[in-house]
């Protein structure tokens, strides 16, 4: 049963940055697209959350590793 957890955790993480991430990258082109002169800045910060949102599987590998290890 820890097996099936720790693979639902991974996959729920996975997914949940994959659409995360996509959302983020829509939204920094969009606007690229109507402020160019802001693009630079749009871009670093668009950076910083992908940073952010790529946390979230990395904490789902740790708690699958604690569910079967554990």
């Amino acid at each position: 049963m820890n097996y099936i957890a720790a693979s639902i955790a991974v996959f729920g993480s996975a997914i949940a940055a994959a659409y995360g991430n996509g959302k983020v990258i829509a939204k920094t082109i969009e606007c690229m697209a109507r402020q160019p002169e802001m693009s630079g800045e749009l871009k670093s910060t668009m950076f910083i959350g992908v940073g952010l949102i790529e946390a979230v599987p990395i904490l789902g590998v740790v708690i699958a590793l604690l569910l079967i290890f554990l």
